[in-house]
C-alpha cells in the first residue's frame, strides 16, 4: 500500500471517528443550569472543547486504522470470509 493511500484512508477514518466522538460528553445550557444568550438555540453546547474532541478523534482513528492496516497486512478477513452471503454457490 502506498503512503498516499495510507494517508487518504487514515483521513477517512479520522472524519468517521469525528462524527462518532462529537456528541460524547456534550451538555446544553439547560442541562448545566447556565443562562442562555438571547437568540441562542436550545441545543447549543455549553461545554464544547475542540481540543478534547480532536484528541479523542485522533486516538480512535489511529486505533481503527491500526486494525485496518493489520488486517490488510495479515489478511485476517478477506473477501472469501463473506462467501456465505452468496446464494446458489456451487460446492
Amino acid at each position: 500500500m502506498s503512503w498516499t493511500s495510507i494517508i487518504a484512508i487514515y483521513v477517512l477514518f479520522w472524519v468517521l471517528s469525528a462524527f462518532v466522538i462529537l456528541p460524547i460528553g456534550i451538555r446544553t445550557h439547560d442541562e448545566m443550569g447556565l443562562a442562555k444568550t438571547p437568540g441562542q438555540a436550545d441545543s447549543a453546547p455549553a461545554n464544547f472543547r475542540p481540543g478534547t474532541i480532536i484528541l479523542r478523534t485522533t486516538l480512535l482513528s489511529a486505533a481503527l486504522f491500526g486494525l485496518y492496516y493489520a488486517n490488510y497486512s495479515y489478511g485476517w478477513i478477506d473477501r472469501h470470509s463473506f462467501d456465505f452471503l452468496v446464494s446458489g454457490r456451487p460446492d
